[in-house]
């Protein structure tokens, strides 16, 4: 009987031992990253029969419990892969919303400074001095283009940089976690089947610092691994075996860093970026995507804006030396992005000319030669597809831009496709980054308009004739085709003496538009915008029979400013985003549009990290140390020893009193 009490007595000082450094273990542990609480699982050991009953035996120690709650980890998981995307975006965007809001470093001041340089040579035309000012407030104008443009190339070789750190991140991180793997089977085996509780949360900590990089799902496998997958189900972490993910140049644009998972031949496939939802690598693919490269289009278009607009305005007029205007700035195009080889099988090249600037939008695009003469243009910001075909390549490529709206670019075809290849096309990307002043000299500048009109101080009627505006150049420029002085006659309701060769057009005050024959006359409507040759003049007034009106070259016209009149109205003009916005007003859109994006994200990013605090809250209710707690169960366990202990004294006093009666 002594011999069992003293065996419960051990018992019971074994049970509270495992108590003791279960607890000190814990409070040990309170402040290690993943840790989660452990407990001793006690039960009793099997009692033995007597006449009376079963006599207990004691206690055992049947295992060490991690207190863990899969649900819970799963929502901190969730939480935290949206929070770390969601600040990361901020993070960046935020960059780009300083840069463009600051008063002093946007493009903003620029434009208005410009436009006060074409002004001032509105009121002087003559004005050498004048002029230079103008070329210099150009060229500042180039320059902040120019800067901001360099400042988001910088912005997106960072991202690049930080795509590259944070796949090595997590390619070290799986390395760790298919290794840990292998440790956890083995200590599962090794200690029959007992969980390695430590080895356990390692192993979730390490799954939250893969989490806050890239958004994971985890299935568990009966023999204590964990498979760990990302993306769109890609499996990253399969027992021991860990798949390579690789930061490389992407297929279509040589200078985007994309993420590619590596193959046994030793290349990469890519993962496009919405394959990845949450974490840290997800929030750089979205910023780049969503706003990196839209703010960058968007100042691009901008630039080709007003490269188009000002030039095709500048063309119109005439310069000191009474030549036609040329190009003001640089033209511009649209770039197309050729795959890296050998991904592109054929010769096939493709330009992208501007066509309207009107319709252009912050988007990119997909063309695909997808069959036999057939392409596929896929719009990036929307997803927006279509597909054409025609009798050859070329043929099939002007389809599917008939079959698209207008985009305010067009495309031509030199080279030979083959089917499937394919090219990433940017319209607006690079605008910002080529835009230049074309003219260097002041005298250059067509500030003149190159016609000029007047009515015969012999007429003896009210008639007026308007200055005339210039709409086309082209019947203007060396050999002209269109014949000048003309000597417009009225005659009994009608005008006659246009120039030879040229279709008449009549816009009358009510808006009626009549079409004549080549160099005919035409009917008198007082106040109607008469169009000949690309010049349109209006007579008003009464005139008389006989009454004449010239239509002339302006050689001599170096005081006239009508032309820089028109440069500068084009300040207000809305020539952009659909005819709805002028360069001013579109640049502080996308302005707006940051920074409403950049407000967004801060809020979202504020209120998800209070569901992800809240989430660890609860976890950490669960599996967290309460050092009160534990400070408790180390009186708990230390008066369970003494008892026991006890027990044992009594059971040998007992042993000791029977050996005595035996004496």
């Amino acid at each position: 009987m002594g011999n069992g009490v003293l065996n419960i007595g051990i018992s019971g000082i074994n049970a509270a031992q495992a108590g003791l450094v279960t607890t000190g273990h814990n409070i040990s542990n309170a402040s290690t990253p993943g840790f989660s609480r452990q407990q001793t699982v006690q039960g009793t050991n099997v009692p033995v029969y007597s006449g009376v009953g079963y006599y207990g035996q004691g206690t055992n120690v049947q295992t060490i419990k991690r207190s863990y709650n899969n649900y819970l980890e799963q929502q901190v998981l969730t939480a935290n892969a949206r929070y770390q995307e969601l600040n990361t975006y901020y993070e960046q965007v935020k960059q780009i919303d300083d840069l463009l809001g600051d008063p002093s470093a946007g493009l903003s001041p620029s434009i208005q400074d410009f436009f006060k340089g074409v002004q001032s040579v509105a009121a002087s035309a003559t004005s050498i001095p004048a002029r230079q000012s103008m070329l210099s407030q150009s060229e500042a104008l180039v320059a902040r283009f120019q800067t901001l443009n360099t400042r988001i190339e910088e912005l997106r070789t960072q991202v690049g940089g930080e795509i590259e750190g944070t796949v090595v991140e997590i390619n070290s991180l799986a390395q760790q976690l298919g290794e840990l793997n292998q440790r956890i089977i083995y200590a599962a085996n090794l200690g029959s089947g007992q969980p390695p509780n430590d080895l356990l949360d390692y192993r979730s900590e390490l799954v939250s610092q893969l989490n806050d990089q890239v958004r994971v799902t985890t299935i568990a496998n009966d023999d204590g691994s964990l498979n760990i997958f990302i993306g769109n189900g890609q499996p990253l972490v399969v027992r021991s075996d860990v798949a390579t993910l690789r930061a490389q140049p992407a297929r279509e644009d040589v200078s985007r860093i994309v993420v590619a998972i590596s193959l046994p031949t030793g290349g990469g496939q890519e993962l496009p970026d919405a394959a990845f939802s949450g974490g840290k690598l997800s929030g750089l693919l979205n910023f780049r995507r969503e706003s990196l490269d839209a703010v960058q289009n968007g100042l691009g278009r901008v630039a080709i804006g007003i490269t188009e607009t000002f030039n095709a305005q500048h063309k119109l007029g005439q310069d000191l030396d009474g030549t036609l205007g040329t190009n003001y700035f640089a033209p511009l195009a649209g770039r197309a992005i050729y795959p890296n080889a050998p991904a592109n099988s054929g010769s096939a090249l493709i330009d992208v000319p501007i066509t309207n600037v009107a319709d252009l939008t912050t988007s990119d695009y997909s063309l695909t030669y997808t069959a036999a003469n057939t392409f596929q243009l896929v719009r990036k910001s929307d997803g927006q597809v279509w597909t054409a075909s025609g009798a050859s390549p070329a043929a099939g490529l002007a389809a599917v831009l008939a079959a698209a709206p207008p985009q305010g670019f067009s495309m031509t075809l030199s080279g030979t496709p083959t089917v499937g290849d394919s090219f990433s096309i940017q319209p607006t990307r690079a605008g910002a980054d080529q835009f230049a002043v074309a003219i260097k000299d002041p005298r250059l500048i067509a500030a003149a308009a190159p016609i000029r009109t007047s009515a015969t101080n012999a007429n003896t009627g009210t008639g007026s004739i308007s200055q005339g505006v210039v709409s086309s150049a082209a019947n203007l420029a060396p050999p002209p085709a269109l014949s000048l002085p003309a000597t417009l006659t009225y005659n009994a309701g009608s005008v006659s003496g246009f120039p030879a060769g040229f279709p008449i057009t009549v816009t009358q005050v009510d808006g009626t538009v009549v079409n004549y024959p080549l160099g005919g006359s035409i009917t008198y409507s007082d106040g109607a915008q008469i169009a000949f040759g690309g010049i349109s003049v209006a007579i008003s007034g009464t005139p008389k029979d006989g009454d004449t009106f010239t239509v002339e070259r302006n050689p001599g016209g170096v005081s006239d400013s009508r032309n820089a009149v028109l440069l500068g109205a084009l300040q207000q003009a809305k020539t952009l985003v659909g005819g709805s916005a002028s360069y001013g007003s579109t640049y502080a859109q996308l302005v707006a549009e940051v920074g409403a994006q950049t407000r967004e994200v801060q809020v979202t990013s504020q209120s998800q990290k209070v569901v992800a605090e809240r989430a660890f809250d609860s976890q950490q209710a669960l599996s967290g140390v309460n050092l009160d707690e534990e400070a408790a169960n180390l009186i708990r366990y230390q008066q369970a020893y003494q008892a026991a202990g006890k027990v044992m004294q009594i059971a040998s006093s007992l042993f000791d009193e029977i050996l005595a009666l035996g004496r």
